[in-house]
């Protein structure tokens, strides 16, 4: 999964009735075989994602 600074990413939820969360990758650290993001998610916090099959990047135009 190729993710560049300023992707938005959707993570779906996993369960029924979980909800999505969306947010925006602020930076790219680790390998191109095992990235890891740094997310501002749309509620304002800051994680570190190592993206899985529920994530989905949406690359910025």
């Amino acid at each position: 999964m190729q993710a560049s600074v300023g992707d938005r990413v959707i993570i779906h939820g996993r369960i029924v009735g979980a909800t999505e969360r969306a947010g925006e990758v602020i930076e790219v650290r680790g390998s191109t075989q095992s990235p890891l993001l740094v997310v501002r998610y749309d509620d304002g916090h800051e994680a570190i994602l190592s993206p899985g099959s529920d994530c989905e990047v949406r690359h910025a135009s």
